[in-house]
């Protein structure tokens, strides 16, 4: 089957938000408006209908803003280049920064309240107010964080300059990026985009080809190394200045302290995994061995071990996902396949998009997702990924009032992983193709290294970085790569190939530059998303409390909705069973190999 790239159907239509920029402009103005009466409401919170006002009112004005920013930032990210997306978009954010000193006073002055009385409220008018109970009973918990009104709209100011560093490195790295133009060996001439660059590397079977891929792609980056470190630094300060303002002992509690997340959680995923690193390095020996390497190279890090370049057109991997689905209840099937259908996914690269691939809610519309669809059996995977993304994102706002829609990062990648758990366990169950068969071997075991071990190897970067800036240590582009190279040491080998490149990772993951202490997410998530997909295994009526994890949005503390779910984050063992997954699907693998003599 053909399929023409720029057809509409593979970019999704805006227009779900807005048919056009006069529309938004009202919205906008209309945002304006309500910040002037939210703001003459300062000093009126008497009773529990003076409160009930001012949290419809606020709840209004959140709404909208969902709207009047997705709307630039969805065309922006497709295009990046166009000056009038870009001065809207900064119009959004100029908005919000005298939305956040509108609303400055609002927090201190609710936690003059006592808690008792706040609570008698809720019980007196449960209709209006019940919905709201469980963000301020967490406001309370937070109340030594919250700092006084004068205090609040100090910091305020700062709001809209606090994203300038992660501006910076948009533009550098989005915006204004060179890619270079190679010539492989077969004289065809490609430009290196983030896309083409992860395609040679995992599907070109030519090693000078990935080598030559390798060197020029990381040239961009090395090249700017100083400015990122420069970026990240600012980063990192940032960090520091906001924890101490709010009175956390580190940046790590104030990363984790909004979701009453444990700082001991994060401290033991990282500690656990560095201390059982084995299995990474048995797989990298398996892999030496079946491509016939004995120099094995960063650029064979990602290349099939067999020559399977099997390329899946997007019709063939929306049929493949959707019946990977079969086990999920009918509900969810028809949701799935109205995402799937009806232009929420803008589907291929293109010149001024942004990298990578996303999902992202519009309250009250419904979530979009981008991709950079290229053909390969991980790109299918990525759909799949970002649809468990959306599905979560979709059930619950169905299900919760605005006030606890929407779900923390922490529970955030459970659906996007489990939905790969089933495409894998659907592909590997219907297909009869030997090469598939290891292939998808391959992509189980990497789905675990990339989303699990990596994950737990940036967090423990972030974590080191941040740790110099807390201890005003000089942070450098060399003491950067210092950290890297002591972390590939301990997960890899002293042994493993050093060049150049080897530590520079640190300016390519956008996570750090702007979502700080996101990562390790992945990694709890990963676990948590194999634990529930045990239970439903070994007995199927769990799908109902999964599925209610999906609903459940934001209205309990995210450890405490994975527990409902069966999964309990603060104990070891589940994370190490995460690490012995991997040790027995790469002897599964070893076994696979054998069996077709490729070892």
């Amino acid at each position: 089957m053909s399929i023409n790239k720029t057809d509409i159907q593979y970019n999704w239509n805006v227009n779900d938000i807005y048919s056009n920029w006069e529309e938004w402009q009202k919205d906008f103005d209309k945002i304006v408006t309500l910040m002037d009466e939210i703001s003459q409401l300062k000093g009126s919170i008497k009773d529990a209908t003076s409160l009930i006002k001012i949290l419809d009112l606020n709840e209004k004005l959140s709404i909208l803003s969902y709207k009047i920013y997705r709307y630039p930032q969805l065309q922006r990210d497709i295009n990046s280049k166009d000056d009038f997306l870009n001065k809207k978009f900064q119009e959004v954010g100029i908005l919000f920064s005298k939305f956040s000193v509108a609303t400055s006073w609002l927090t201190p002055e609710m936690l003059t309240i006592p808690q008792d009385t706040m609570k008698k409220w809720i019980e007196e008018n449960p209709e209006k107010l019940e919905k709201h109970r469980f963000s301020l009973m967490n406001m309370y918990r937070l109340q030594k964080h919250v700092l006084d009104e004068e205090k609040e709209k100090l910091l305020s100011y700062y709001s809209q300059f606090r994203n300038t560093p992660q501006d910076i490195y948009t533009a550098l790295s989005v915006t204004d990026i060179e890619f270079p133009i190679i010539k492989l060996s077969d004289n065809s001439e490609i430009k290196l985009t983030r896309g083409k660059y992860n395609k040679i590397l995992n599907t070109n079977r030519n090693r000078e080809d990935r080598k030559k891929s390798y060197e020029n792609f990381n040239k961009i980056f090395l090249k700017n190394k100083n400015t990122y470190a420069a970026i990240y630094k600012s980063i990192l300060l940032r960090g520091v200045a906001s924890a101490k303002s709010r009175n956390y002992n580190s940046t790590l509690e104030g990363a984790l302290e909004g979701n009453n997340i444990p700082v001991a959680v994060y401290e033991t995923l990282i500690n656990s995994v560095k201390e059982n690193t084995k299995p990474l390095k048995k797989y990298r020996e398996l892999r030496k061995k079946a491509l016939k390497i004995d120099d094995y190279r960063p650029w064979d890090s990602y290349i099939s071990l067999v020559d399977y370049d099997n390329k899946y057109d997007y019709e063939k991997a929306k049929e493949l996902v959707l019946k990977s689905l079969y086990s999920m209840d009918s509900e969810y099937i028809k949701k799935a396949k109205k995402a799937l259908n009806n232009r929420w996914i803008d589907v291929y690269e293109k010149e001024g998009k942004r990298s990578g691939a996303y999902s992202a809610g519009t309250y009250g519309v419904h979530p979009y997702m981008l991709l950079n669809y290229n053909g390969t059996l991980d790109s299918v995977f990525t759909l799949a990924h970002e649809l468990g993304h959306t599905m979560h994102t979709l059930l619950s706002d169905e299900n919760q009032p605005f006030a606890t829609h929407n779900y923390t990062i922490f529970v955030a990648e459970v659906a996007s992983t489990y939905n790969e758990k089933l495409l894998l366990e659907y592909m590997l169950k219907t297909s009869d193709d030997p090469k598939e068969k290891i292939a998808l071997l391959e992509q189980a075991i990497n789905n675990i290294v990339g989303t699990f071990f990596t994950q737990v190897m940036f967090a423990d970067f972030e974590y080191q970085a941040h740790k110099l800036a807390e201890n005003n240590t000089p942070i450098t582009a060399e003491i950067l790569d210092n950290i890297v190279e002591n972390l590939l040491n301990n997960y890899y080998g002293e042994d493993r190939y050093k060049d150049e490149y080897s530590n520079i990772f640190w300016t390519r993951i956008p996570h750090f530059y702007n979502s700080p202490y996101y990562v390790y997410q992945y990694a709890t998530c990963f676990a948590s998303s194999s634990k529930i997909y045990n239970n439903i295994k070994s007995n199927p009526k769990n799908l109902d409390t999964y599925i209610e994890l999906l609903k459940s949005g934001g209205n309990d503390f995210p450890i405490e909705q994975l527990k409902k779910s069966g999964v309990d984050l603060t104990k070891k063992e589940t994370i190490l069973k995460v690490i012995n997954e991997l040790d027995e699907l790469v002897d599964e693998l070893e076994k696979v190999l054998k069996e077709n003599n490729m070892i």
